[in-house]
């Protein structure tokens, strides 16, 4: 299993995240988005309203990279943040037949490389930084 089920549950319970993704010319966007897991293919999927002409598509489109934020205050009294990063190999599809987004039509679906995560799991559980997938190279496309 690539997630915890801790991490698992996290996901489960939040609605935003934020997604990361690299224009041409080099400058950074990040875009509060919503998604979904998916467990059939352990992806992030993120669809929403005309995403296949957003900025974030066609870099998503043209690159393969993105990074994907997920985190909150679960409490301020003791202090408790707790967060999940998901960096990894990103795709742009037009017409996914697989899709667990929440729209239909385009998503970008996300394929983790490295998990990084903390107040998640349970103390003496959490996994902290890790490579997933295959290559475990966290910032590059296949091929690139």
């Amino acid at each position: 299993m690539l997630f915890t089920d801790g991490e698992l549950a996290y996901l489960a319970s939040q609605r935003l995240g934020r997604l990361a993704t690299a224009q041409p010319n080099g400058t950074l966007q990040a875009s509060p988005v919503g998604f979904t897991y998916n467990p059939a293919l352990e992806t992030i999927d993120i669809g929403g309203r005309d995403m296949a002409a957003s900025q974030k598509f066609r870099n998503v489109r043209d690159n393969g990279r993105a990074a994907f934020v997920v985190d909150d205050i679960a409490s301020v009294q003791p202090w408790r943040v707790r967060c999940l990063e998901i960096r990894g190999h990103a795709e742009a599809l037009t017409d996914p037949t697989d899709s667990a987004a929440g729209y239909p039509g385009p998503i970008i679906r996300i394929h983790a490389r490295r998990i990084i995560s903390w107040g998640v799991d349970p103390p003496g559980l959490s996994l902290g930084k890790r490579n997933a997938g295959a290559s475990g190279d966290d910032t590059r496309a296949p091929g690139r």
